[in-house]
Parts: structure tokens; sequence; C-alpha cells
């Protein structure tokens, strides 16, 4: 047992296992980035994973078998090295690991990496689970080759290391459990904290929720009410409880007049949750469709979810047109948004009139859409209610800016682009699409298709396919619900010639690329590459 246990085999089964963990670490970076995108939540993370189409688990199974493969091959070809043999073996590990990390920076994923507190604090618990793993089976198998002695088996020993990528998906919700034991009570006395700093303030709430459009109107009403009041608001798209909580506990309250809190839901009792946070003296619900329906699997559950607003609303309520009469078994006192009319939308703005305490007025925006229009129209009479006049409400729209990723116009070049890469649901790609229809030139599509909508994923994508027909060019992007995308579009009649589909975003860009030229039109939808 003494050459077993000596310290050169201690110091290579340390080095082997901490030079693997790292790979594996930074091979699951991605991963991680799904997980948190998914709210840290192993189901949710798990049923991303074992999706229809979804190839993450297969690339770590190509990565084992070349890692495999090619441990063996150098292990056998160096066999006259004896003992170093296997350790230099090791080498096909990280060339191989490097090869993936390179070709995984290419793969389509909707949401970026975050590198918050929180996931620097799992991505360290995965490294340490990891390298435990990974040190367990190198000890494991040098103390079979000691006990076997087979001389094979010893050139061949650390081949069977190629497990160690397959465990990366089951060692990353692992260490998601194990951070858990310090994330969950402290995201409770975070919560808690902020709760009780906006109980004692005389802040008044605005909450804004629906299936579409939250963050826009958000961005919206913070812009009118800015003409007569300090407002706060929860930052980006920020609408789950850590969200809203660091908006209040980041700030002064004293120094704000409104807090607008962007509510966001995937399962019954999210929003309540939220409620109970800061309760809404006011709220706005922006729509309803079948988004994430994936996860409230009905559209009566969807609103149910959205209604758990109107119970906890101590003033009143300003509900979307078209959603408002989902929610007449609601007692709060509650107004449908019926303030706009005679809209006409063009590539360099939208026109309107706005009628509010019988009082009308001729208004224009650069905001896109007809669309935009009944966004601002919501907003406008949320702020009504607050006591802001008509004219005070006009005087903020010419001045409320394109919102970053949500139908936002950029000009590059003579190439009108319009970024809706954050707009992800049904009425907003038919939205976007109808907007792209204004400009002149060729007009481009770059789509991954829709996203969360549960039984719907494939009828809508198929949907969308078929009113993609018609534009100059359509680039469909990534390997999972394009093939719906594209059945529609072929289906109803499209050009096979003008659509393409780009397994990861580089390749669009390229494809984009050389294609483009000035006086085109190109819409991202869902998502935009880093192209210009």
């Amino acid at each position: 047992m003494g050459i077993f246990i000596s310290v050169p085999k201690t110091v290579e089964c340390i080095v082997a296992a901490l030079a693997l963990a790292a790979l594996s670490c930074v091979a699951a970076y991605k991963q991680a980035g799904v997980l948190q995108s998914s709210g840290y939540s192993n189901k949710k993370y798990f049923c991303w994973v074992k999706k229809k189409g979804n190839l993450a688990f297969q690339r770590f199974v190509f990565l084992a078998m070349m890692c495999a493969l090619w441990s063996a091959v150098i292990g056998l070809v160096l066999s006259f090295a004896g003992e170093w043999a296997a350790v230099a073996s090791l080498a096909a590990y990280p060339v191989f690991y490097v090869i993936y990390i390179f070709a995984d920076k290419k793969v389509a994923l909707r949401s970026e990496v975050t590198p918050t507190p929180r996931f620097k604090r799992l991505f360290a618990v995965l490294f340490l689970v990891t390298a435990v793993v990974s040190y367990l089976a190198v000890t494991l198998l040098n103390f079979t080759d000691y006990i076997w002695g087979n001389r094979i088996f010893s050139y061949l020993r650390y081949a069977p290391l190629c497990v160690i990528p397959l465990l990366i998906i089951p060692l990353i919700m692992l260490a998601n459990g194990i951070a858990k034991i310090y994330e969950i009570p402290h995201n409770k006395k975070f919560i808690r904290s902020a709760k009780k700093k906006l109980a004692s303030s005389d802040i008044k709430v605005i909450a804004i929720t629906g299936s579409y459009g939250k963050t826009t109107t958000k961005n919206i009403l913070a812009n009118i009410l800015s003409v007569k009041y300090k407002v706060l608001t929860t930052p980006r798209s920020h609408n789950t409880p850590i969200g809203i909580a660091l908006a209040l506990n980041n700030a002064n309250l004293d120094d704000y007049d409104i807090f607008i809190a962007e509510m966001g839901a995937r399962h019954l009792g999210d929003i309540a949750e939220l409620c109970e946070i800061c309760p809404p003296d006011i709220s706005l619900i922006t729509g309803i469709c079948g988004q994430h329906l994936e996860t409230f699997l009905s559209f009566q559950n969807i609103v149910k979810a959205k209604g758990e607003i109107l119970s906890a609303t101590k003033e009143s309520a300003v509900i979307a047109a078209d959603a408002f009469d989902a929610f007449a078994d609601y007692h709060c006192p509650k107004s449908r948004c019926d303030c706009v009319s005679d809209v006409t939308a063009a590539k360099d703005g939208t026109e309107f009139t706005l009628t509010l305490g019988g009082k009308s007025r001729r208004v224009k925006t650069r905001l896109l859409g007809e669309h935009s229009a009944y966004n601002i129209a919501l907003a406008a009479q949320g702020a009504f209610a607050l006591g802001m006049t008509l004219d005070e409400i006009c005087s903020a729209i010419p001045q409320i800016d394109y919102i970053e990723h949500r139908l936002q116009l950029i000009e590059n070049n003579g190439v009108s682009i319009l970024d809706d890469g954050y707009n992800s649901n049904v009425k907003g790609a038919r939205a976007a699409l109808g907007v792209l229809k204004l400009f002149d030139g060729r007009k481009i599509v770059v789509t991954p298709g829709l996203v969360e909508l549960g039984v719907l994923e494939e009828d809508e994508n198929v949907a969308l396919g078929k009113e993609l027909v018609g534009f100059d060019k359509v680039i469909l992007v990534g390997d999972t619900l394009v093939k719906f995308v594209e059945k529609g579009y072929l289906g109803g009649g499209g050009n096979s010639e003008a659509v393409s589909v780009s397994a990861t975003l580089s390749a669009a860009q390229e494809e984009l690329k050389n294609y483009v030229q000035k006086g085109d039109a190109v819409l991202f939808l869902n998502d935009l590459p880093d192209v210009y």
C-alpha cells in the first residue's frame, strides 16, 4: 500500500482532480447561466435540459467520447514510457475541453450569464463539488490499478475519467441544492428587510404585470411620472422577489415619491408573493396571452395568476382593453384602458389621440408600432389616476426614448435595425413584423422562434413561420424551435431560397453581413446578435 499512498501519487491525484474540475466548471459556465435564468430552480433547469431538440447533454456526451478515445490512444501509444503513459494520456482532457469551450461560445442562449454574487457563490460550490468528485474518481482508478496490477489497465486507467463531462449537468444541480442551504435563508432575510423598509416609508407603489409589455410600460410610466414626481423603478426586467428587494434595499426611499414595481410570474402564487413585499396602491395589467403556458399549464391559470395583483391592490387598477373582461370577477376598483383612438403608425413613430378627463390631445411618440400607443395609453391612464393632468402627461410623451431591445430602432450605415431581442411573446412578434413592413427596401427577419408556450409552442411557431412569408430574407437561429417556424414558412408558400437555418448566432451574423446592403431593414425578433 505504500506505493499507492506515496506523496507523488497523492500530488498526481490532486493536480489531475483540480485541473479536471477547473475545465469542467468553465465548460459548465453557460449551463449555470441557464440555471440562473431559470430562477435557480433545478426543476425548471432540468425541464430545459430534457426539452425535445435540446442538445446540451448530447454535446457533453460527444466531449466524453472524444476524451475517452484519445486518452486511450495516447496511453497505448506511449506505453513504452511505463507509469508515465497514463499521466501523458491526461493531455486529451484539456485539448478536447478547450475545443468544447470555444465551440460552446457559439451556441445561442436567450439570456446571457449575469455574474451576480449568488452566481459566483454557485460557481464556487460547483468547483468544490466537481473537485471532490474528480478526486474520488482519480483516486479510485489509481487504487484499482494498484490492486489489479493489470498492465493494459495501468496505461488506460484515466480514460474512464470521461464520465466527468457526463456528470456536469447533475453536478450543477447538486451544487445548486447545496448552495441553497445558504441562499434561501439569506434571500428571505434580504426580502424581509426590503418589505420592512417599504412599509415604514410614505412612497406610493404602482405594480405592473401582464403576459407582455411589462418592462416597456414601466419605462413609459416612469418617463411620464418624472414630469411631476421623483420615481424609483425596478431595474431592467427585474420582476422577481429578489429583483424588487434589490431595488428597495439599494435606494433611499425618502428621496422618491413613487416606486414602480414590475411583477413577473410563471406559477400561481408568484405575484401574490411579490405583493406581500410591496402591496400596490395602483396596479396596471398590460394584457394576457399564452406566454409561460409551459409552466401555467392553462390560460385560466394565467388569468388567475395575473389577477393576484388585483386582490392585493389598495386603490384602483387599470387594465388593457382586450384583457378587461377576463378579470370581471375581481372586485378591486378597476377601469378599462380606453383612452386612445385614431392610431397612425409610421416608420418614424406613432401618432394617436389621447383622451383623459373628457379632454383630448393629438400626440406623437418616436416609439414604433400601433401597440406602442396602447402601452403609452395604459401608462397615461395610470398617471392620470395618480393626479397628473392631461397637459403634463402629453408633455412627456414626445420625450419617451426607445426602450432597449424592445423594438428599438438603430440606424447603421444606411441599414435600419429593429432590435426586438427581448420581446418573445406572440402578440409582440406580430406587432414587430407589422412595423418591419412599414420600412422601404428589402426586409430581413432573424429569429430563433417563440419560447415558453408549452403545448402551444409548435402551433404558434408554425403560425409565426406563415407570417414570415413575403419578407425578402428569413434567417432562423438555433436547433430547437426553428423546425416549426420553417415548417410554417414553407407550408404557407414561402420561398425556400429566401429562408436559411443557422445553428448559432455567429453563423447567422456571418450570413447577414454577407447579405445586407444600404437601404435594408433588419428585424431581430427574440434575439439580437452583436453584429453591428
